[in-house]
């Protein structure tokens, strides 16, 4: 697989649109990560965190919006797709990408604890599969990160 594209002006602009639905998400008491599904430069999916609204640890901004994606184009795949997200997919959201046989995925932040694209392992790429995605990483990283780092701080008190 050939090194994949620096983010452009559409990915810039579409991750600042994750970070948004990352504060939604935080300020519904949701763990910060918004994700976008999109398709030809149009958004058939988005969505935020709702694990604990939905009581459902499938309820990741990822899952959400590759749901939204799949039902708005009556399909089971999206091959031509780029999937944004404010946080690095984990094993979940990793694995449902590669089974929608989503193209490329950009993604802000960093998850050294649950990431499955670069921190824990490399599932996206992974030579061993039958489908594997063009990765993007970095932009936002800064602020995506803090974000996550500011929520969980809140939950921890003061003094933590």
């Amino acid at each position: 697989m050939s090194l994949p594209a620096p983010t452009s002006e559409e990915d810039t602009r579409f991750l600042a649109r994750c970070l948004e639905l990352a504060r939604a998400a935080a300020a519904a008491d949701e763990v910060p990560v918004g994700a976008l599904v999109v398709i030809d430069g149009v958004v058939v999916g988005e969505g935020r965190n709702r694990v604990e609204e939905l009581r459902s640890p499938l309820a990741h901004a990822e899952m959400e919006a590759l749901q939204q994606a799949l039902a708005r184009v009556s399909a089971k795949r999206l091959p031509t797709a780029v999937l944004y997200s404010s946080l690095e997919p984990c094993f979940l959201c990793a694995g449902a990408i590669l089974h929608t046989r989503v193209r490329r995925v950009v993604f802000a932040a960093r998850d050294p604890k649950f990431g499955a694209v670069r921190s824990l392992g490399n599932v996206l790429e992974d030579p061993r599969l039958n489908h594997r995605c063009v990765v993007v990483e970095g932009e936002g990283a800064d602020a995506s990160a803090e974000l996550l780092r500011a929520f969980f701080r809140d939950k921890r008190g003061p003094g933590t």
